[in-house]
């Protein structure tokens, strides 16, 4: 690692500290409000925690306000939320659609898991044995996870996976080469984004399967992505 990049890494995670805290202290109102509404809209936890990886593919606990019912993952599409998905409760969609779901994990950034910007963390089963995958996916994994990320400003949901892993791996190179600044310009693309409320939901490889069909489909084919 070049002195270049260690100083950036550090100015980066002094950022990351700074702006979460600071935010998480702003928007603690609209946290609370977001709390009130989703608990007396449908039952379950406020918070919905979910195991994924980060740097090295080690595995941490990352949060979000809960955005549909409870235990959404073991029915349905599990993982894979397509437009109109029957699991996304009403607070949800408008929190999905704002992204104010996310604004839990400026947590993870304070405790050092995640940073504002970095490889979105995948599950941590999401693409299959960890240890075994190609050099293409595993490079994602030579930064700390963020909560947006290159791939999030070149696409979001919208892009299948191997492009995601794709400009995940290109963000490590740019990173390398300009430092803090990539990250100032993909915070600025990221609000813009947010504020048209692009790329929300995920697309079908084929709009003619249903989405149990299209969702398991999906899962076979970015494990076998992720290894060939």
């Amino acid at each position: 690692m070049t002195i270049w990049v260690t100083i950036n890494n550090c100015i980066k995670r002094i950022f990351d500290f700074v702006f979460a805290l600071t935010a998480l202290i702003v928007l603690s109102p609209i946290l609370l409000a977001c709390a009130i509404w989703i608990k007396t809209d449908s039952p379950g936890p406020v918070i919905f925690r979910q195991d994924r990886r980060t740097r090295n593919g080690r595995i941490f606990q990352m949060l979000k306000f809960r955005s549909m019912v409870n235990d959404a993952e073991k029915q349905g599409t599990g993982l894979f939320n397509y437009e109109n998905d029957p699991r996304v409760t009403r607070s949800g969609r408008f929190l999905r659609k704002t992204s104010l779901d996310e604004l839990p994990q400026l947590w993870n950034v304070l405790k050092g898991d995640m940073s504002i910007v970095g490889p979105r963390p995948c599950v941590s089963y999401e693409l299959g044995d960890f240890e075994t995958l190609n050099a293409r996916f595993k490079k994602r994994f030579e930064a700390v996870a963020g909560i947006t990320g290159y791939a999030q400003i070149r696409g979001r949901n919208d892009l299948p996976w191997d492009e995601k892993a794709d400009f995940d791996g290109k963000y490590i190179d740019l990173f390398r080469k300009w430092g803090c600044l990539i990250d100032i310009y993909i915070i600025c693309k990221t609000f813009i984004d947010v504020f048209r409320q692009k790329d929300i939901y995920e697309n079908k490889q084929d709009n003619e399967l249903s989405d149990s069909e299209a969702a398991k489909m999906a899962e076979e084919e970015i494990i076998r992505l992720a290894h060939e």
